[in-house]
This record gives C-alpha cells, structure tokens and sequence, in this order.
C-alpha cells in the first residue's frame, strides 16, 4: 500500500500569496506547501470516481499528480482562482489513468466519462430511494436518453474480458470453468466440402435445375413452395431435383 501524505496543510492569512511568488521562482519548498494545502480538493476530484471499481488510493495519488502539475504551471498574475485553474488539469490526469491504464477494452473516451457519471448517479439515487433506480430514473438524473445509459451500462459489463478459469452455472444447474462452454463441434463443417462440390458442379446444370437447388438447399423451401414459386407442380420439382442431383453426383464420382 502506498504512503498516504499527511491532509491538507492549513495556510495563515497572506501565507498563500506569498507562497506563490516563491513558487513563481521555482522554489520547490514553497510548492511542496502549496502542493499539502490543495491536497484535500484534488482528494475530493478523485472522490467522483470512487464508483468506477479502480482502487481509490490509486485515484488519489492520479489526482495528486495532477495538483502537482497544476502548482508547477500556474501563474497567479493572470487573475484566475488556483482551483479553477487546477480543477481540469487533475481531472485530465483521472481519465487519462482511466482510457491508459484501467480499460483493457477500448472504447470511446465518451462512453468512459459517461460510465463515472452514471456510476456516481445510480449510487446517489440508491441511496435516495432506498433501491437500486431504473434505468428511467437514472437518465433523468444525468439528463440523458435512455437508449444512451443503456449503452454505457452494456459498455461497462463488457469492458474488461471475463475469465475462462471463472466458475459458470448450466442450464441444469450444474457448475463448470467457463472454459468448458467455449468452443465446440460445428456439424456445418461436414457439409463444407460437400457445398464446395456443389457450387463447383453448378455450372454444369441448366438454369431451371440450378435454381431448384438453390431454393431447396440455400433458400430451404419445400418442394411445395418451389412448385409455387417456379409454377409448376410438386412432382415436376421433384422429377427435377433428381436429375440435378443424379447430374452432380456422377460429375463428383468422375
């Protein structure tokens, strides 16, 4: 586990300003100070992503990072509150861990930032409601539409690959590794030669007999539905699909 810093450093009245000329003076004494000061307000940033099943001391030492570079970077004289010059820097610094670092599945950067916020919203509101909200509810709350917090909440129970060591249960109940349902015979890949032979010998039938084949074998009709689709009657398909076959099997066996 990582070293936590001591909290915030309480600054005296006038302390503050001039702990920034120094700093402006590379003083690194006077930007550690500064640095211990701000700490409680970038904890508080990567609070907001405490949901977002990464661990929180990790998320702090991001955020501190970033109030580190914020400190380096500032320039009172131009008129702007420190934390509101701060503020995008250790949020960047969070969701550049987050897209870098945390996702094993890329996805686009919107649909990350989407995932903290619905995050932190289903909690507020399950803790409101004393239930976990629908899906309704938590789109009014992060104003968005329902088809899009769908999407993000598909996104995140895909973005990291599941185990195949993991445990799964079957249709009967019973438990097996993950790895046990993967994978499996396909009884398709009997008939791929057999296809193969067919689309080769094709050309060798007449329109009529090439058409039968395909509703019969690729478009899966009845001889019935041929019949109806071609007009004729059923026994003429039938008389038909026999030549075509008799045909392909004597160009296979020669």
């Amino acid at each position: 586990m990582r070293e936590r810093p001591a909290s915030g450093e309480d600054l005296p009245a006038g302390e503050e300003e001039r702990l920034w000329r120094r700093a402006a003076d590379a003083d690194e004494r006077a930007r550690e100070r500064l640095v211990r000061h701000y700490l409680p307000f970038a904890e508080m940033l990567a609070r907001r992503y405490h949901t977002a099943r990464e661990p929180h001391e990790d998320l702090e030492q991001v955020a501190r990072m970033g109030l580190v570079k914020a400190v380096a970077r500032f320039e009172p004289e131009r008129g702007v509150p420190f934390k509101g010059f701060a503020a995008p820097t250790i949020l960047g610094e969070l969701k550049r861990h987050f897209r870098d670092r945390v996702w094993m599945v890329r996805v686009p950067r919107s649909i990350q930032e989407g995932i903290a916020e619905i995050e932190a919203a289903t909690t507020g509101l399950a803790a409101e409601l004393q239930r976990m909200p629908s899906v309704r509810e938590i789109a009014a709350r992060v104003g968005r539409e329902e088809t899009e917090v769908l999407e993000i909440l598909e996104a995140n129970q895909r973005r990291r690959p599941s185990s195949i060591d993991r445990t799964v249960r079957g249709d009967d109940g019973d438990a097996a590794p993950a790895a046990e349902l993967i994978g499996g015979e396909d009884d398709g890949f009997e008939l791929v030669e057999g296809r193969l032979a067919i689309e080769r010998e094709l050309p060798h039938l007449d329109e009529r007999e090439r058409r039968v084949i395909a509703l019969r074998f690729a478009a899966d009709m009845t001889q019935s539905q041929i019949a109806a689709e071609i007009g004729c009657s059923q026994m003429q398909v039938s008389r038909i699909l026999r030549r075509a076959l008799d045909k392909l099997r004597e160009r296979a066996a020669g």
